[in-house]
């Protein structure tokens, strides 16, 4: 059996340990969303924490840990006797990021059921985290369908299992703790607002912490059991401490100063809905047990606000979550200028040992005397700010916007060069901020996909429409109940059958044919050069681009980002699931310099040809967004750059690839240059009015491929 790395043996990272101590303290809390890049011991303190949960009494036998004081009437193995039970160690269940829906719920035997009326169901995982921990490492790539049905099991504390009207329902109340990377895309709302409290970590810029954690690591590795062994002592504190804060949590006095403390903050942060006050009102009546009293205080309201607030304050979209210290605080100050009664004096007994609720490590806040290499547990520094998208309307661009709105080469609809250069980057101007975004239409790809769970494109999926059905392939699944009994029926006489109860076999089962939608890899690329310089206009494309990304990031899609200006193009984003990344890279483009669009296009070619061999089932959606003016330096005797151009779109159009070119001309003057292009490409061009689904002018346009050519409607 593997040794876990002790919890009270990790250095630094105050506020992660902080929130998970709470969430042993008081389940009721809601669990912990943990955020930060990789290599931040973030799983490693979600494990250790398992080890430090009180037992449990269960039923013997029972696969579902029903209670023995208080059984689940419903619970499949039932119905239990009450009586006594049998203490076990609180379990911590592992979700893998591709696991099935039948790894997660559990499954029945379709053919037993049919057959014998049994129902033979093989509990899942939320059944073995009943009572226990569920993790879910890199839960933002969790499949939207699992996500979903960890939603329903949250909210309403069971699991239901139903098979073409078998149906199976078992208790499933567990502590949800999950870890991701934000570099790899962000969770949807409603999942991210079931976590109770969120926390951001970081590795340590001090040198001296982090020498300690490589020198704790090392002696772990070595020899894990004698490690173990000299943090013993203060696992056992820390194991006591949690049992002594559960014992004084049902004595904790939240009054009504605290709730209107509490309601002030949510107010003023414009939270929605009310699971936020619920879930800081729980979290401050843990820190006050955790800090040995019955009463809650302001500082217990500030430290409850600050791990349930940061994932739930209203923001703007690709905003990484936060919460502003100083606003928290003048929050509190106004609270205690309208109510100034005092909080009662601290006591003697804040806490076993004297530890506060900021100290979460054991007695002494680390380890023992002696223990271990004799190292002393470090603080963490403050955590550094998350980079934050500059203000589209202050700060440094202020200035840029009182520069005139037009250019010459917008005033003579754009045929000229910003810079006027022959090549390179001349003229470069500095970047400026994008417009507000907007609901764009839905870009589909054409034909039916089998790429990954998503919101965008036609695909064959488990889940969604039944469109027919075919002998199973592998396990069944899915049954389509009326196919079944149809290959059934013919061969009731021949098989014997005398009662009222089909004879099925084997053979006659049929799996149902779903339709669903999948996620695509969206691939932008987008014009940069002098062309595309005007401020007005720039800053409408990047808005419209912004809501490209918006709408890619709620239809689950992969993104990626390819610029061309000057002499040649640059992948500024390769494709990944993070599209607040692809934001911030938008965001710092600038414009200037000659329009290499034919660069710009087999730039295209490669990174999708590199993704396809990747992941061969996600099928692209190239964006262009352009004028579609192409100049660049002509070699002697070579064929001009629109020629080029062309000839790289219909490369394109050769391979298949669904596209769109989103036209960016402005001006009295146009040269339907872009709509040439989506000719070439084979696809559809759209401008940024059309791309408005607001816009009473768009038209519904699909997306056309070589092997599904459609015209705009």
């Amino acid at each position: 059996m593997t040794t876990t790395y002790p919890f009270s043996a990790i250095v630094g990272m105050d506020g992660l340990r902080l929130a998970l101590l709470l969430n042993a303290v008081s389940p009721a809390v809601g669990g912990v969303l943990v955020r930060g890049e990789k290599g931040t011991a973030k799983s490693t303190a979600v494990r250790a924490i398992a080890s430090l949960l009180p037992e449990v009494d269960v039923v013997a036998g029972c696969r579902f840990s029903c209670d023995p004081a208080a059984p689940d009437p419903s619970c499949p193995d039932g119905p239990h006797e009450p009586g006594t039970g049998e203490a076990r160690p609180a379990r911590m269940v592992e979700l893998p990021v591709g696991a099935s829906e039948d790894r997660l719920v559990g499954a029945l035997d379709i053919e037993r059921a049919l057959s014998d009326g049994v129902k033979a169901f093989e509990p899942g995982l939320l059944a073995d985290a009943h009572r226990g921990v569920l993790y879910v490492d890199e839960v933002n790539l969790l499949h939207d369908h699992l996500i979903d049905l960890l939603l329903d099991a949250a909210a309403m504390g069971a699991s239901y299992v139903e098979r073409e009207g078998v149906s199976v329902r078992h208790a499933a109340r567990f502590l949800l703790v999950g870890t991701m990377n934000p570099e790899e895309g962000e969770l949807r709302p409603q999942l991210l607002d079931r976590f109770g409290l969120t926390v951001e970590v970081a590795a340590s810029r001090d040198t001296e912490e982090r020498v300690e954690v490589v020198r704790r690591r090392l002696a772990y590795d070595e020899d894990p059991e004698g490690f173990a062994a000299r943090w013993a002592a203060d696992e056992e504190a820390l194991r006591e401490r949690i049992a002594a804060a559960r014992a004084l949590l049902p004595r904790v006095a939240l009054g009504d100063r605290a709730l209107r403390q509490i309601a002030a903050v949510c107010a003023g942060f414009e939270v929605d809905g009310m699971r936020a006050d619920i879930v800081t009102a729980r979290t401050a009546t843990a820190l006050a047990a955790w800090a040995g009293r019955t009463d809650v205080r302001t500082e217990d309201v500030r430290g409850a606000a600050l791990l349930s607030l940061p994932h739930r304050r209203r923001r703007a979209p690709f905003d990484a979550p936060g919460l502003d210290e100083d606003k928290l605080d003048e929050i509190l100050r106004r609270f205690e200028e309208d109510d100034p009664e005092p909080d009662p004096d601290p006591g003697p007994e804040d806490g076993p040992g004297g530890s506060g609720p900021d100290d979460p490590g054991g007695p002494e806040g680390g380890p023992r005397e002696g223990a271990g290499d004799g190292a002393r547990e470090q603080q963490a520094p403050p955590a550094e700010p998350e980079p934050s998208v500059p203000d589209q309307r202050t700060g440094e661009h202020e200035a840029a916007d009182r520069e005139p709105d037009s250019t010459p080469a917008d005033r003579d609809g754009g045929a000229g060069e910003a810079d006027g250069g022959a090549g390179g980057a001349g003229g470069e101007r500095a970047a400026v901020g994008a417009a507000e975004p907007f609901r764009t239409r839905r870009l589909d790809v054409p034909g039916l996909g089998e790429g990954a769970a998503g919101r965008r494109s036609r695909a064959r999926s488990a889940h969604g429409r039944t469109t027919g059905a075919r002998r199973p392939r592998g396990t069944l699944s899915a049954l389509h109940l009326s196919a079944t009994v149809r290959a059934a029926a013919p061969h009731q006489l021949a098989r014997g059958r005398r009662g009222p109860g089909l004879l099925v076999r084997r053979d006659d089962l049929r799996e149902a044919v779903r339709e669903g939608r999948e996620g695509n890899l969206v691939l932008f690329v987008v014009d940069a050069s002098g062309s595309m310089a005007a401020r007005k206009r720039m800053s409408a494309i990047k808005g419209a681009v912004l809501s490209l990304l918006l709408d890619a990031y709620q239809r689950r899609d992969k993104v990626g980002l390819i610029t061309f200006r000057g002499a040649d193009a640059a992948l500024a984003l390769p494709p990944t699931s993070s599209v607040d990344a692809a934001a911030a890279r938008l965001e710092r483009l600038p414009t200037g310099g000659r329009t290499p669009l034919a660069g710009g296009l087999l730039k295209a070619r490669e990174v999708l040809r590199v993704e396809r061999l990747r992941d061969p089932a996600r099928r692209p959606l190239l964006v262009v967004v352009t004028d579609g003016r192409a100049t660049e330096t002509r070699r002697s005797g070579g064929p001009t750059p629109v020629e080029r151009a062309g000839r790289a779109a219909r490369m394109l159009a050769g391979d298949g690839v669904a596209s769109v070119v989103v036209d960016c001309e402005s001006g009295p003057v146009r040269l339907g240059l872009a709509g040439a292009l989506a000719r070439e490409l084979r696809g559809t061009p759209v401008t940024l009015d059309e791309l408005r689904a607001d816009s009473v002018t768009a038209l519904v346009r699909d997306v056309r491929t070589v092997s599904n050519p459609r015209r705009a409607a």
